[in-house]
């Protein structure tokens, strides 16, 4: 299939899920806000196993094309960022599992994530280590059992303080650098495990975890003693061009909302669509959207086909879907007005979520070295 165009069926694929998520998840995230803003909303998250969207994100064999996981987050951006969230935040925590878990692992756990019964979370970042994440400083020590006891914290984790299984990285080998890095999981009734929310600008749950000598052992260690840095680059690769959909899928609903708003809005005698200077900004605002979504259409296939410059493209995509994302967002709030600034209202919402994914899962700043590392190589 060429990168710039989908066939019928992804076509009606997309649609479902734009239906789906208009019509059942977001009325079940609507009535529990504000609730639930900054905490984990599980009947959202079981909402998502029951349809049957989490086993997507886990089938039984191999893994899910990155260009579907790409098609399901833009799909469900469009109509429902937090259900849109809680899915990718269950991605992120549960593919290192589905990557490297063994079988008594899977068995374990992978059947309760695919079901939004078991809540997980990615704990990579810490206080003096997050772009740079081969700098973490949180130790695996080993003890008399022949496990480890882990000390010290992490923070700006999705899903923390409340997910039931973590997928954390601490240091087994001291001045190794990425290569000295393990990743083990570690259930949320861990003795020694201790967490707090922090109140962000982002309205998913985010906090940080404490580790007092929380024991580990070789049945928690995820891709073997020493390589939890390559399997938390593999897991971040594969979700990379998905996050620039979520960013797509932002985009795609501030421009909607805008078209709308415009059509029927009058001033200066007319429609707003009429101003040249609104009309263009339309104008502006769809060509950029429907830039980034075939990059990162392009980048998924890539991805899919094994291409050797995966690496480039997945930050090209991200970096110009989430820079993107906030022009055409924060041009829809211009186009609206000050009604857009009330609380509640849906560009309002989308203001304040799309902030965050040019930071996360590598800044902008990150991408851009990327990308021209990659250009050298």
């Amino acid at each position: 299939m060429a990168a710039f165009a989908l066939d019928p069926e992804q076509q009606k694929w997309c649609a479902e899920l734009r239906t789906l998520a208009a019509e059942r998840l977001r009325p079940l995230a609507e009535r529990s806000v504000p609730s639930t803003e900054g905490r984990i909303d599980r009947p959202l998250v079981a909402e998502l196993g029951a349809s049957g969207l989490l086993a997507r994100l886990f089938p039984e064999r191999g893994r899910v094309p990155a260009l579907r996981l790409c098609l399901l987050r833009e799909s469900l951006a469009a109509e429902c960022t937090e259900a849109e969230t809680a899915l990718a935040l269950q991605a992120l925590g549960g593919y290192p599992l589905a990557l490297a878990g063994t079988p008594e692992q899977t068995r374990r756990w992978l059947p309760e994530i695919r079901a939004g019964r078991a809540v997980t979370a990615f704990a990579l970042s810490e206080p003096e280590a997050g772009s740079d994440a081969a700098a973490l400083t949180l130790r695996a020590v080993p003890d008399r059992s022949g496990g480890w006891r882990l000390s010290g914290e992490k923070t700006w984790i999705s899903n923390a303080p409340g997910a039931d299984l973590y997928t954390v990285f601490a240091r087994t080998t001291e001045e190794a650098g990425a290569r000295g890095i393990t990743a083990f999981l570690v259930p949320a009734d861990r003795p020694g495990l201790t967490g707090r929310p922090l109140d962000m600008l982002s309205p998913h749950p985010i906090g940080s975890l404490g580790f007092d000598g929380t024991p580990v052992t070789g049945a928690d260690v995820l891709g073997g003693v020493d390589g939890g840095f390559q399997l938390a680059m593999r897991t971040l690769n594969l979700l990379r061009p998905s996050v620039g959909a979520f960013a797509v899928g932002m985009a795609q609903a501030a421009l909607e909302a805008s078209l709308a708003y415009a059509a029927e809005r009058r001033a200066f005698g007319g429609p707003l669509r009429d101003l040249q200077s609104v009309s263009h900004q339309l104008a502006e605002m769809a060509t950029r959207t429907e830039a980034a979504r075939l990059l990162v259409y392009a980048a998924a296939e890539a991805l899919d086909a094994g291409a050797p410059d995966v690496a480039r493209r997945s930050a090209m995509a991200k970096l110009l879907a989430t820079e993107t994302a906030q022009y055409v967002v924060d041009a829809a709030v211009q186009i609206h007005g000050a009604r857009a600034l009330r609380r509640g209202h849906l560009l309002e919402h989308l203001y304040r979520e799309v902030r965050a994914p040019r930071i996360y899962e590598g800044a902008t700043e990150v991408q851009r070295t990327i990308i021209a590392r990659e250009l050298y190589r």
